[in-house]
């Protein structure tokens, strides 16, 4: 591709360090781009980004001995070209080229390399703390109940249409998340070509903070909550909410969930960025707002049942995900769905014959002789954790015993460990509390910040550093009716630790261990 083509619209411009004739040579051909020194061949562009460990800069001198034909640099960077020009002709020195910030430049170098895939699309994203996987499915069940060919990249999976898409990410220990512009621009393309024409997006805090969206402008925005989460990311949760601010300065319409205290900034943002449709959405039969969730029915594990109102309308939805923030999902999924032009009843259709989601409040298929119950959940926040958990207090019947096992990551946030271990304590029965992807840090040492904040007198605890065997003992000391919750890992197939990435399932762990002790009862 041409640089001419490929710089278009962005605020990249030529930095002369009189260096060589091709300086301004708008008609360079740039075979690839990296901001990975060590990808760089000849041809390519080198964007060098300043990381949070590793700056891009210092590895110019690399990128130009394998061959790179243009430099982009952060204009406000200190550079040193002596080394670089030093003992080089013309013709092997590149062009180097400016921007205030190459890691926003990055994604909109991927946005032109794939032809800007999005522009005939309608991108929905949704945001929160909990909640977004949840609420991307439901909208993909409307979607595509509404005969829409409908792409989603999420946390859980990626789909084109049908088609289950890989993803990959630069860091193994990383959890799935919102791609890195190299992949997220690649499947829009993918999806473009086969004629996908809603794509639903988990748009992360990381992701808005880092600005790998910028190059999109969003059909509509879904906003779920915000609770305390990756302030080891963000510092504190001003930033955290400023990241979930950007999303909604790039949309047409925003679905706001109207119940969370954060939700008068995120309207505020929207209102400032010029959104012209702006829909809050409320469970509380106090308040009066665009969308209500009326009438309420807890169905236990069979799932809920309200009136939705608004406006426009008034009709029932049902859904067979159990769980009071399935009310406010289904509702946010609806708002978004109705204000994009879909029908109420294929609003109604989808969510009543939907089916669970992975890792969301999952039972697990045991043998016939298991009297009790297993579910895998992703809740490993506080706020989700508490959901989880009063969601199954609210169905469970008289004698039945909560036993929920879980864990912390390691190199995340440690604010919330001691949090959790509080809840814990406080609204199970039984507490297991084991290891969960501890990354570079001990296990031992991050159950210690756990149970600092657990109250004994309120609940029973064992602690098990090694989570396999936690799900065995869970499983084997199972009293009748007893319902298990394997809490923080949801849909992960895979656990971290200072070795890497392995293969875990929790699902085949938890089946296991049924058959061994209950198959032949």
């Amino acid at each position: 591709m041409k640089l001419i083509e490929l710089t278009a619209g962005t605020d990249i411009e030529y930095v002369d360090f009189k260096s060589s004739k091709y300086t301004n040579d708008n008609n360079l051909d740039i075979t690839g781009i990296t901001s990975d020194s060590r990808e760089v061949q000849p041809g390519y562009l080198f964007v060098c980004i300043k990381g949070t460990k590793v700056d891009g800069h210092h590895f110019i001198e690399d990128a130009v001995r394998a061959g790179a034909t243009a430099i982009l640099v952060e204009k406000s960077a200190d550079l040193d070209m002596t080394s670089i020009m030093m003992n080089r002709a013309d013709n092997d020195v590149p062009i180097f080229l400016g921007s205030k910030n190459t890691r926003r430049a990055l994604a909109f170098l991927w946005d032109s390399w794939y032809g800007h895939p999005a522009k005939n699309m309608k991108i929905v994203a949704v945001t929160g703390t909990n909640g977004k996987t949840s609420v991307t499915f439901m909208l993909r069940a409307i979607f595509r109940a509404a005969m829409y060919k409908t792409g989603l990249i999420g946390t859980v999976v990626c789909y084109s249409d049908e088609r289950r898409l890989n993803i990959r990410s630069s860091d193994e220990t990383a959890n799935m998340t919102t791609p890195d512009p190299k992949e997220l621009y690649k499947m829009l393309s993918i999806m473009a070509s086969e004629g996908v024409e809603v794509v639903l997006l988990e748009a992360t805090s990381h992701a808005l903070a880092l600005d790998k969206l910028a190059p999109l402008h969003f059909a509509a925005a879904v906003f779920t909550n915000l609770t305390p989460d990756h302030l080891d990311f963000h510092g504190t949760m001003e930033n955290y909410l400023e990241a979930k601010k950007k999303l909604f300065s790039m949309c047409d319409i925003a679905i706001i969930n109207g119940d969370d205290a954060y939700s008068v900034g995120i309207a505020e943002a929207a209102e400032k960025g010029g959104c012209g449709n702006i829909r809050l959405c409320t469970c509380d039969d106090r308040k009066r707002v665009d969308y209500s969730a009326v009438n309420i029915l807890n169905l236990g594990a069979y799932g809920i049942e309200y009136m939705l109102s608004s406006v426009c309308s008034v009709f029932k939805v049902k859904s067979n995900i159990p769980g009071r923030f399935t009310v406010i999902n289904t509702l946010q999924a609806s708002a978004c769905a109705l204000e994009m032009g879909i029908s109420v009843q294929n609003v109604q259709d989808a969510l009543c014959h939907m089916g669970g989601i992975d890792g969301r409040f999952e039972r697990v298929k045991l043998c016939s002789g298991a009297n009790f119950s297993v579910f895998i959940d992703y809740a490993h926040t506080p706020d989700a954790l508490g959901n989880l958990l009063l969601t199954v207090r609210d169905f469970r019947k008289v004698g039945q015993r909560i036993v929920l096992l879980f864990g912390c990551g390691g190199d995340r946030d440690k604010s919330k460990r001691s949090v959790m271990g509080n809840i814990a304590s406080t609204l199970a029965d039984f507490v297991i509390v084991t290891s969960d992807n501890s990354r570079s840090e001990d296990p031992s040492d991050i159950i210690a910040d756990i149970m600092s904040g657990f109250d004994f007198t309120r609940a029973h605890a064992v602690v098990i550093e090694n989570r396999a065997e936690a799900i065995d003992y869970a499983i084997k000391n199972a009293l009748k009716d007893d319902i298990i919750l394997l809490a923080g890992k949801g849909h992960e197939e895979y656990e971290i630790n200072r070795e890497g990435r392995h293969p875990f399932s929790e699902k085949n762990i938890a089946m296991e261990s049924a058959n061994k002790y209950y198959y032949f009862r």
